[in-house]
């Protein structure tokens, strides 16, 4: 088995590794796990420097989900004591992305539950969107649920600029995570935003219980998919979900599944998304060398660093956080004076 230095050198050379190789980062010993860290770290910095790009999510409608995806406190067999509320309104769209825009955030991704959004709740985020355009030049990211070709035309001529589908593990696990959908009418809904022309975001999430083997076919599926942005959530078991008990991560099994995806996506946005916090613990900053992308402020119903905390974390490596809007940089100090919660 070649060394993961020169395994990452045949990444950077565009020389894909083997799925065996794959497997390989998954069972690094503990002994060598910083210097698989530092390969790769050898291609997160060749294509992304020590940039770090931040994203923040609104969770915009939040429980009585019909699907019975089980690592989801808001989905219809969980009994987690979450907030519950319908859509809300744009102008509280509009807040939070000045909200996001304040705390140096790249991308503002709005969130609601659901199978698929309602037609009148795809007009109040479209009507959100336009106005957060015509005030932010921030993009926008949507996570709407299974979406259909008009829908996602609809969300195009509004202004969004990415969707969030996750495939969230392998093909062949699927059906051990949910029931109510397939893992064909993920990739519909991925198909039918990229005709649509949006970016496409798609990662998934780890620790449900899955093998080394689904990891791998994970990642070998979104090299097909070709998302713009992957992001990689860590379960956070959330007590009243039928994953509660789900325990199994540990901070250094955390880096070896990011790393798997460097090197499987050398020149792919990677995100070190929910449940990082809890799960990388003490060695969360190691993430960074890794992923080139985290969120601030909390997830959807659980809880995360403050944005001050991260850009703390970010300055203490050394790293820096970068922000381009529409192609233009603007400076951490012009976005925080530009879109204070004040105004």
């Amino acid at each position: 088995m070649a060394s993961y230095h020169h395994m990452a050198t045949r990444v950077l050379n565009e020389e894909p590794i083997t799925r065996e190789e794959a497997l390989s980062i998954l069972t690094a010993p503990s002994e060598q796990l910083l210097t698989l860290v530092d390969a790769a770290y050898q291609i997160r910095h060749r294509h992304f420097g020590n940039t770090v790009r931040l994203q923040m999510l609104l969770n915009a409608k939040s429980g009585a989900c019909q699907e019975d995806c089980h690592y989801c406190s808001q989905s219809t067999i969980s009994t987690a004591p979450i907030e519950r509320y319908a859509l809300l309104s744009p102008e509280e769209m509009l807040a939070g992305a000045r909200r996001a825009a304040n705390a140096k955030a790249q991308r503002y991704c709005v969130v609601i539950s659901g199978r698929s959004p309602l037609q009148s709740e795809l007009a109040q985020i479209s009507k959100a969107v336009k106005q957060i355009k015509e005030e932010i030049p921030i993009q926008i990211c949507c996570s709407l649920g299974l979406l259909n070709g008009d829908q996602a035309r609809q969300l195009k001529e509004a202004g969004v600029d990415r969707i969030n589908h996750n495939l969230n593990t392998s093909e062949a696990y699927h059906p051990s995570i949910c029931t109510t959908h397939t893992y064909q009418d993920r990739l519909k809904t991925l198909e039918e935003a990229r005709a649509a022309g949006l970016e496409l975001c798609c990662g998934g999430i780890v620790g449900m219980g899955e093998t080394d083997a689904d990891l791998v076919d994970l990642a070998f599926s979104l090299q097909k998919v070709q998302p713009d942005s992957i992001p990689l959530n860590m379960l956070y078991p959330v007590e009243g979900t039928p994953f509660e008990e789900h325990r199994n991560l540990t901070p250094a099994r955390c880096l070896k599944i990011l790393c798997l995806f460097r090197f499987l996506h050398p020149k792919t946005e990677i995100r070190a998304a929910g449940g990082r916090e809890k799960n990388l613990r003490s060695l969360q900053p190691l993430a960074l060398y890794v992923a080139d992308s985290l969120f601030v402020d909390g997830y959807l119903t659980t809880p995360g660093l403050a944005h001050k905390e991260v850009w703390s974390m970010i300055e203490d490596l050394g790293f820096t956080v970068e922000v381009e809007y529409q192609g233009e940089k603007m400076s951490q100090t012009d976005l925080t004076e530009a879109y204070s919660p004040a105004q």
